[in-house]
């Protein structure tokens, strides 16, 4: 190949790639904007539009851009949607013609044109004089509807979405945002509800506090939701300015005032409530500044704290519960003391036991979850009232602290009259707070209560390998074969359901005793365990014994058992015990 037609290759070369460089960066994007105003009405674009006008025969409706968004100029100074008015916006702005139906019609008026449905007027940025459009009836087929472009005489067929659009309530138009806020900028809230004053003050890491009257700690769990529901508030209903503030209670309204940043940034909203409606499920406000009333959710009202008891805090007592490491009881029943062990309890006095670790979080968990109902009293006096001989006092020890939290509990008749009232308070903390009866008489645990009940000791199913089952004289021996294949052994060869041999197995690692019926196994007899009726032995690879059980008597209420590492008896819930029977016939096959 000569130089000369190398020479001509690369100038094709070059020219080729040239051309495909304005085509994909020029040419196509003109080509798709030219297709794409094919037969629109205007060749506008939706964010040049800054006003829209509709006129209809009842109302006008004027918006116009802000910002971001949009406001409501007409029928009412007010926040627009934004996301209904650039539906709208667009939907005119991309409107296409579907074909001329009349060029020059004697009567307008058969097109529903004299007068139209609705005038529209749309203000475009460069544009010098606005675009307008009448909007008149639909065809008979109801797909399109009749309109006409500014001063031209010709009727045209466009998509009904645009009558659609333009019939629109007002109420669509407008943001049914109760009040617009940002939560997180909450800096504090006055409350003035029924005559019931208060101020709350935003502090440190989500907490509140009631700063007049008090200062009291605040429920922030409550005020939080309280927030939520009003910053997601959204109007039921416009109702426009009242003949007579008096009817929808807002006459003497109460008030919300949120305070929104601080310092020289600081500002505020505030929202007038009136009558409950419980025929429409709403409640009667007003924004403060306008004259408009608005019905907004039951729930505006119901989320609001109506006194000061019900914005305070109710958490009883504090503490850290991933750091406790002690824990002592004491009631009428005695002192019992609990000591933690890496992830498990054990109880120290009055005896030494291994405690039921699942017992012990759980009553760690309650009170920590304990709640007030009331506060009965603020002063040094009320303990002294109140809780001078608790019935219950809880002492929990933190890691690395000496002196330990401690809860006093007990039930009162100087509440109300001729009732027992539950109270409790910190020692030292100066509040006695009311509590639920019940929630006394949980927390007077003895060393029973708190036990570890497990008949047997825990043993790891995927360490056994064979069971022995003795029930009524006849035996059945099963053997694990891999993983999960069960075998039966003896009296003859064949298969074991292997989901009946763990169901046996969880029975046994789940029985819990009722009772202590003797603690040294004396009078054996007297429970059937000379000649018990059942015997198990859960067995290793290596013939030891991981865990081993005999069955005795049985009445109605309870049955007897024993440990085959203990002497002592226990008494047993039947029921706890019907797989273990069962199993001879359930498990083969």
């Amino acid at each position: 190949m000569s130089w000369k037609t190398l020479a001509v290759l690369a100038v094709l070369a070059v020219g080729l790639g040239g051309f495909l460089v304005v085509d994909s960066y020029w040419l196509t994007p003109a080509r798709e904007k030219t297709s794409s105003v094919k037969g629109r009405l205007w060749t506008i674009e939706p964010k040049d539009v800054e006003v829209l006008t509709i006129k209809r025969k009842a109302d006008t409706v004027k918006l116009k851009r802000a910002g971001d968004g949009w406001e409501m100029l007409e029928p009412v100074k007010a926040r627009a949607n934004s996301g209904a008015v650039n539906e709208v916006v667009t939907g005119l702005a991309t409107a296409r013609v579907d074909r001329e139906i009349d060029p020059n019609p004697a009567k307008p008026g058969d097109f529903g044109l004299e007068p139209p449905e609705a005038l529209v007027t749309l203000e475009v940025k460069g544009q010098p004089a606005p675009l307008t459009l009448a909007v008149g009836g639909k065809n008979p087929t109801g797909v399109w509807v009749y309109a006409r472009e500014g001063s031209k005489p010709a009727v045209v067929a466009i998509g009904d979405s645009v009558s659609r659009d333009v019939t629109r309530p007002v109420a669509e138009f407008r943001d049914r945002a109760l009040l617009a806020f940002d939560r997180r900028n909450v800096s504090a809230v006055d409350l003035d509800l029924d005559g019931s004053k208060m101020t709350l003050e935003a502090e440190e890491g989500g907490k509140w506090r009631i700063a007049k009257p008090g200062p009291y700690r605040g429920d922030a769990d409550m005020i939080t939701e309280m927030l939520d529901k009003l910053a997601s508030a959204t109007v039921k209903e416009f109702l426009g300015p009242p003949k007579s503030p008096a009817a929808y209670g807002l006459d003497k309204p109460s008030r919300v005032t949120l305070w929104l940043g601080k310092d020289k940034d600081r500002t505020s909203k505030t929202l007038l409530l009136g009558k409950v409606d419980a025929a429409k499920k709403g409640v009667y406000v007003q924004r403060q500044g306008e004259q408009e009333v608005l019905l907004a959710p039951t729930e505006t009202w119901d989320k609001l704290p109506k006194t000061v008891a019900a914005a305070r805090d109710k958490v009883v007592f504090t503490y850290a519960y991933d750091k406790v490491n002690r824990v002592e009881i004491e009631s009428a029943a005695g002192t019992v003391t609990l000591q933690r062990d890496g992830i498990t309890w054990n109880i120290t006095a009055p005896e030494a036991f291994k405690a039921d670790t699942g017992a012990v979080n759980g009553l760690l968990w309650r009170i920590r979850d304990l709640r007030a109902s009331g506060f009965l009293d603020e002063s040094p006096a009320g303990f002294a009232r109140y809780l001078s001989k608790p019935d219950v006092t809880v002492k929990i020890w933190e890691e690395g602290s000496k002196d330990p939290k401690t809860l006093l509990l007990g039930m009162s008749k100087a509440v109300k009259v001729g009732e027992l009232t539950g109270v409790a308070a910190p020692a030292g903390q100066g509040t006695v707070f009311i509590v639920e009866a019940k929630d006394v008489r949980e927390f007077s645990k003895t060393a029973t209560d708190l036990r570890d009940k497990s008949v047997l000791a825990s043993f790891d199913m995927k360490e056994v390998k064979r069971v022995r089952l003795t029930v009524g004289g006849k035996r059945l021996l099963m053997e694990r074969r891999g993983e999960d294949e069960w075998r039966v052994i003896e009296p003859s060869k064949g298969p074991a359901k292997e989901s009946k041999v763990t169901g046996l197995l969880l029975t046994l690692r789940a029985l819990q005793w009722k009772e202590i019926a003797a603690a040294d196994g004396a009078d054996a007899a007297r429970f059937g365990l000379d000649k018990p009726e059942v015997e198990i032995a859960v067995l290793r690879a290596d013939g030891t014994e991981m865990a081993g059980l005999v069955i005795g008597r049985s009445d109605p209420k309870l049955s007897y058992v024993r440990s085959k590492s203990s002497p002592a008896i226990y008494a047993v819930d039947p029921k706890s015990l019907e797989d273990i029977f069962k199993a001879p016939s359930d498990i083969p096959g």
